[in-house]
């Protein structure tokens, strides 16, 4: 008898009306590089597969075919970065880009910023917190300011939020859940 499964999530595909216009954005400012692009004569589309990782052939692929008038699907694509002063750099090269509309969120659990793609698409780029509060949560964060008192501010209102926990209290809880589910 097999043992619990828990697939893990590995990567997305995203119809697109420009794919040169969605390698650029992806490329400059995410910081993805092109893995492998190709025509799919079964599928007669083109492919471009991106990743930023050496263990993900591809994370994101971007597929010829959406309509001009197709509205996107895509709640949010969200890519992890390592600290404080990398989240402050994507969103400098997403400000350098040219892109203007963005949310700054303190959810708690991840310091974010999201914004659309050239195609409308929903990305948002954050980090983790030490700290873990009930979702969905999040409150404006002010990027611009140093690192120590953001990281000062999101501890004490994770603290004070209904639901916290030490983020390591929670990925025990969940480490149980998930090894008494089928």
């Amino acid at each position: 008898m097999c043992s619990a499964v828990h697939p893990q999530f590995s990567h997305c595909g995203i119809y697109a009306r420009d794919i040169d216009r969605q390698i650029d954005f992806y490329t400059r400012v995410v910081g993805l590089i092109v893995a492998d692009r190709g025509y799919s004569a079964t599928a007669q589309h083109d492919f471009v597969f991106l990743t930023a990782s050496p263990e993900h052939h591809h994370q994101v692929v971007f597929i010829s075919g959406r309509d001009r008038e197709a509205p996107t699907t895509v709640n949010q694509l969200s890519f992890k970065v390592g600290d404080l002063d990398q989240l402050k750099e994507m969103y400098r090269r997403a400000r350098e880009y040219g892109i203007t509309q963005f949310r700054q969120i303190c959810h708690g659990n991840a310091l974010s910023f999201y914004c659309n793609d050239p195609e409308g698409n929903s990305i948002e780029i954050y980090i983790d917190t030490p700290w873990y509060i009930p979702q969905p949560h999040g409150v404006p964060v002010d990027l611009s300011r140093p690192n120590d008192e953001i990281m000062t501010v999101t501890e004490k209102h994770c603290r004070e939020t209904p639901g916290y926990l030490p983020l390591a209290a929670w990925t025990a809880e969940v480490a149980n859940r998930l090894a008494r589910a089928p």
